[in-house]
């Protein structure tokens, strides 16, 4: 989806999005938070809001079954990236700000992750926070719902605004708190030019023929599979084909592929050199009267690091193909 200017919100729905008696924020509890304390405040926070005064904040501390999703998204995109032949951003957690008349912030949400197929389309306020309905939104915005359930207030703001593409992940690894009905998985959330509500759908339009379970999969993977590598090349490759870049527009993989290309050649160089060699020493022991074996020599390889006036003097000089097997190895131990 090419989001080169901010989607517009539904005009009969306030910027900041639903009232908070609309909104619940499951899994978080509600603290007092003037603008000011806001303001001095450096933690993470799921919303806040100034008509209220009000911070919601994860009740549980922010563990590694919550993080490793967002950051795990982050490398798989940056294995796409490189197939495409040019960056994917992701910005992790990010404030998204909505401002009053006044200037002032009227509501703010952090974002476990955002992602912009195209970094240079990324425009931030000085504090790096994207202000809602001047930015242009990112391509895909991921939450986490190990402890949450998203679907009951910050999906609804994510609507509100206009955000495009949500991708809710629900981890494998169940969290005690976590309801049984919130079952694993990853949903995508849709919002098509002219809908005022998200629909489902089984795949990315930001990363056509990425499917939600295969993402899910992905997520989840303690090592990455061959099949998600697969998918992965093959997403950027798709990509990279819609702006003709590819792998070798890509530093580190051109380099790799340089290096593999030089180590090749030499291969290929020294692989001849030796089998040239050992052609020549089989026919002077032959043309000496001196029967050799089907495998002799038996170290061909060898023979390309030793000088060709080497070799010669060996095949004069030895009475049996075990001479000269020995002068060559002398030789290469002196």
């Amino acid at each position: 989806m090419d989001n080169a200017s901010p989607v517009a919100v539904d005009p009969r729905t306030p910027l900041a999005g639903p009232p908070v008696s609309e909104l619940e924020f499951f899994g978080c509890k509600a603290i007092p938070m003037t603008y000011e304390e806001f303001d001095r405040y450096q933690g993470r926070l799921e919303v806040w809001d100034a008509d209220t005064e009000t911070a919601w904040m994860v009740r549980e501390p922010t563990s590694a079954d919550h993080e490793i999703p967002s950051q795990g998204l982050a490398g798989l995109l940056e294995r796409i990236a490189a197939v495409r032949g040019s960056p994917i951003s992701c910005y992790g957690s990010m404030d998204l700000v909505v401002r009053d008349p006044r200037g002032r912030p009227q509501r703010i949400m952090q974002a476990d992750q955002t992602v912009y197929l195209r970094p240079s389309r990324a425009e931030f306020s000085r504090a790096g926070a994207l202000l809602v309905g001047r930015g242009r939104f990112p391509d895909v915005v991921l939450e986490v719902d190990h402890t949450t359930d998203v679907r009951r207030g910050k999906l609804k703001l994510y609507e509100a605004w206009g955000f495009p593409e949500l991708w809710v992940e629900v981890p494998e690894r169940r969290a005690p708190s976590r309801p049984k009905s919130r079952m694993p998985g990853l949903a995508i959330h849709l919002l098509r030019d002219g809908d005022s509500a998200y629909r489902m759908s089984p795949q990315s339009a930001a990363f056509p023929g990425w499917r939600a379970e295969d993402i899910h999969e992905a997520l989840n993977e303690v090592r990455r599979s061959a099949r998600t590598n697969a998918v992965l090349e093959r997403l950027g490759r798709s990509l990279g084909a819609r702006e003709g870049t590819g792998p070798d527009h890509d530093s580190l993989l051109r380099s790799l592929r340089d290096q593999s290309r030089a180590q090749g050649m030499a291969q290929g160089l020294a692989e001849g050199l030796a089998e040239g060699r050992a052609k020549m020493a089989r026919q002077m022991l032959l043309s000496r009267g001196i029967e050799v074996s089907d495998g002799f020599p038996s170290d061909t390889a060898a023979l390309a690091g030793l000088s060709e006036a080497t070799i010669v003097r060996a095949a004069v000089a030895c009475d049996s193909e075990q001479d000269f097997n020995a002068r060559l190895a002398r030789t290469r131990g002196s």
